[in-house]
């Protein structure tokens, strides 16, 4: 089957999460990746439980479809054969922090002479420039200096870390695009480029309402619990025996949710309640109010009625149960495999459903150093010299 991004060639030096999973997700749309792991352990994420039989599951995780060698680059040898592989690749991506790949002789002016068309994509905790730069940068600390942490959590309660490695994904996301965003220009053009990602600008860049609250009228977003900022009722109540989500933030969601779902039509006309303006002012009263009647039910009755007057909802899941729904599972967004090693196992599927050029689980995550014979033979490496290269610690064995 076709798959968009058959022919791109990518040449991965990230690692544990944004990185790889840019890397995944193109690999999953035809792209050809060849994960360079750091020699002699490879990927941080290996060390990372839980394990299937040694095999670590993080690893396995983000690095599907992907053909992998363990090289040393702090050996001259190294150096080269990284240099050998720029020579026809795309695409080039890379986490360390800023300053490194210069140091290693692999930044993107030296590989550009090397192939001028080449894309190269840094990802780091803080960019390229600025006065954070050399700062180490994980997700947390992006929560942090975005703001996104201080609006997360309960009313009165203390900021609370998102509960996924949303910077992270973040960036990765925004490391694909660009990506592609390059690679069609340099298909209409033959100009490569240099693109400079950071999780701080990735995650920052998604605060867009927000933005527009403290850029409108100097508001400054607080933690709101469950609670939309400009929409209500738009967030999570307590029934008889849980939780449960109810999005009715439009006026006619609002009227019929009075009316059909908890039988009050007087807070129609109730001048606490009379707009979603005044609703969001006095969300606390609301949240009351509204909790008190759904006490009386259970949340797959509420969830019901809800669903029969057309009014959005959602119960609030584990993550078991999330991946578990029936809705889910037919989405496909659960997929089985055979690992070499780990044996049967499972991982998240496609979010974006292709017509003409899915996305495909072509591979598992390769075993640290597996394709380091068939890459090298690509690159015209005799057997004699790439024993001479595992025995020189160039190569892992």
């Amino acid at each position: 089957m076709a798959q968009a991004l058959t022919g791109m060639k990518i040449v991965d030096l990230s690692q544990v999460l944004a990185g790889p999973y840019c890397s995944m997700v193109l690999a999953d749309m035809g792209a050809e990746v060849i994960k360079v792991e750091k020699y002699p352990n490879g990927d941080d994420t290996r060390q990372m439980g839980p394990y299937v039989k040694e095999e670590s599951y993080m690893y396995m995780m983000v690095n599907r479809n992907k053909r992998g060698i363990c090289l040393n680059l702090k050996k001259e040898e190294g150096i080269q054969i990284l240099k050998e592989l720029v020579k026809d690749a795309d695409v080039i991506i890379e986490n360390y922090r800023p300053g490194v790949t210069n140091k290693l002789g692999i930044d993107y002016e030296t590989l550009k002479a090397i192939n001028p068309s080449l894309i190269y994509c840094s990802i780091s905790g803080y960019g390229q420039t600025g006065p954070y730069k050399n700062k180490g940068g994980y997700d947390i600390m992006a929560q942090g200096l975005s703001g996104i942490m201080d609006m997360t959590g309960e009313r009165e309660g203390k900021p609370v870390k998102v509960g996924i490695a949303i910077h992270d994904i973040a960036a990765a996301q925004t490391a694909i695009q660009s990506i592609l965003s390059a690679y069609i220009y340099r298909l209409k053009s033959g100009v490569g480029q240099y693109i400079d990602v950071s999780l701080v600008d990735a995650g920052l860049a998604w605060t867009v309402w927000e933005a527009a609250a403290y850029f409108g009228k100097g508001e400054i977003p607080k933690r709101n619990s469950t609670a939309h900022r400009v929409s209500s009722p738009y967030q999570g109540f307590q029934t008889k025996d849980g939780s449960i989500l109810i999005g009715a933030g439009n006026q006619k969601l609002w009227e019929k949710f009075c009316l059909y779902v908890i039988n009050k039509p007087e807070w129609i006309n109730d001048k606490r309640f009379l707009t979603n303006s005044i609703r969001t002012q006095n969300v606390n009263q609301l949240e009351l109010e509204i909790e008190s009647v759904l006490q009386e039910k259970c949340s797959s009755e509420w969830l019901s009625l809800l669903d029969e007057h057309g009014i959005p909802c959602s119960p609030i899941y584990s993550y078991d149960q999330a991946l578990e729904d029936e809705h889910i599972l037919s989405r496909d967004m659960v997929l089985n495999y055979e690992h070499p090693i780990a044996g049967p196992m499972k991982t998240l599927g496609f979010p974006a459903k292709f017509s003409e050029t899915p996305g495909q689980l072509r591979s598992p995550a390769p075993l640290l150093g597996q394709h380091n014979q068939e890459v090298l033979d690509e690159l015209g490496f005799t057997e004699e010299k790439i024993r001479e290269l595992v025995s020189n610690g160039v190569l892992n064995n």
